[in-house]
């Protein structure tokens, strides 16, 4: 049986991708490109959960299971990575639009 989670992340990269492929407008695709993002970064955290598990900070106690800080730290990591395309993305849109005056990605490809 799939977890609910991973239900998510599926929903999540589906409506993602649906955006990246179907639309047309420059921001939407790079909105589309977050949503896939968010959909890695919550199939990330999934898999580093464990029922019953308690955070990594408590080092005194051996006996517990850990909940596993590496999806964490890669989350952490894909996070600050997904910030900065995103804002170089929109940057190259916004130099785009003042040279095409406009957000279309279909008309700027016939302009040539």
């Amino acid at each position: 049986m799939i977890s609910l989670h991973f239900l998510f992340v599926i929903v999540l990269v589906v409506l993602g991708l649906s955006a990246v492929v179907f639309k047309r407008n420059m921001i939407k695709i790079v909105m589309g490109l977050n949503v896939i993002a968010g959909g890695v970064n919550l199939f990330l955290i999934s898999m580093g959960y464990r029922q019953g598990a308690v955070a990594p900070i408590f080092t005194n106690a051996p006996d517990l299971l850990m909940v596993l800080p590496t999806p964490q730290a890669l989350t952490l990591t894909a996070i600050v990575i997904n910030l900065t395309v995103t804002a170089l993305m929109l940057s190259f849109i916004i130099m785009l639009y003042k040279h095409y005056r406009s957000l279309d990605s279909f008309k700027r490809r016939l302009l040539g």
